[in-house]
């Protein structure tokens, strides 16, 4: 965490442009030496680092210099339920696609059915998001007007309406790695159904769905859930593009405005929070061997 605050700092400063000048078109040099001096701009790079380290360390991750000038804090606090709730909803149907797909095709390997999916996965791995964002909106949007285009709607206000201001972007979001998750769960459970065990249940007359369900799929899953990990951090940190597309102000929307605005506070805020939530997970999902494998404990 101290690796990324300290880069973030410098590097959004070796990005070509001043945030006063964003700021002022036509002001002054005398004015826009105020507005320096106000922000402590006009100071080293080293003095403006250790400033802003010691505020974050306590808590304050600074004020926003652009537009409202609010607490960074509070503009994430914002931004950061809309973020959740798309990459949750995507992560869902992410599972929901995989998980079926996964199982089917390495329980018929080298049918037709196996190709069909890997076909399939291969066409999800190459649709960029923004592009089935636009032919989403294109058909049930625009065409079929069954859901909303753009906006989001908070869940205390209305379920169904947070809920149908979502299922395009969760859809967008979550196809790709649908497509990730699916190919691992096929070639992990390839691995375990050549295992000596599942030989054994079979021999012993078990049915076939509680052998693949109860025996080979958990036995299956710790390199899947690595990747089930990885993929919802990425979901919380690369939904920038579908939320731009559906007008969602997000974490990813607040980090692509912080940028054009050359508004430091905000894009270091952003990457900070971005960079607790990727460790955090990856953390979380550490702990999950353990309640999937108990040998790891060991």
């Amino acid at each position: 965490m101290w690796a990324v605050a300290t880069l973030v700092f410098f590097m959004i400063r070796l990005v070509p442009g001043d945030p006063v000048a964003a700021m002022l078109f036509d002001a002054s040099p005398e004015m826009a030496d105020v507005l320096r001096a106000k922000y402590g701009l006009d100071q080293s790079l080293i003095s403006q680092y250790f400033k802003w380290f010691l505020a974050v360390c306590q808590g304050d991750l600074g004020t926003s210099i652009y537009g409202s000038r609010q607490d960074v804090s509070r503009l994430i606090l914002e931004a950061l339920p809309r973020t959740i709730s798309l990459s949750v909803l995507s992560f869902l149907v992410a599972i929901v696609i995989a998980v079926p797909a996964g199982l089917l095709s390495a329980t018929n390997k080298n049918t037709r059915l196996d190709d069909s999916v890997t076909f399939i996965a291969f066409l999800g791995l190459s649709m960029p998001d923004f592009w089935l964002a636009t032919v989403l909106i294109i058909v049930f949007a625009a065409n079929l007007h069954w859901l909303p285009a753009i906006g989001y709607v908070p869940i205390a206000e209305s379920f169904w309406g947070w809920l149908e201001h979502l299922i395009l972007p969760a859809i967008a979001a979550g196809t790709a790695f649908s497509a990730i998750i699916a190919r691992m769960i096929r070639s992990s459970m390839l691995q375990v159904l050549n295992q000596d065990y599942i030989t054994v249940a079979r021999a012993k007359g078990l049915e076939e769905s509680y052998i693949i369900l109860w025996r080979a799929f958990p036995n299956a899953l710790i390199p899947v859930i690595t990747i089930m990990g990885i993929a919802f951090a990425l979901l919380m940190t690369s939904s920038v593009v579908v939320e731009n597309v559906f007008a969602i102000k997000g974490i990813g929307r607040l980090l692509i405005q912080g940028i054009l605005n050359r508004d430091y506070a905000v894009v270091q805020g952003t990457i900070l929070v971005v960079a607790a939530i990727f460790v955090s997970i990856n953390y979380l999902v550490d702990m999950l061997y353990l309640a999937i494998d108990p040998r790891i404990r060991y």
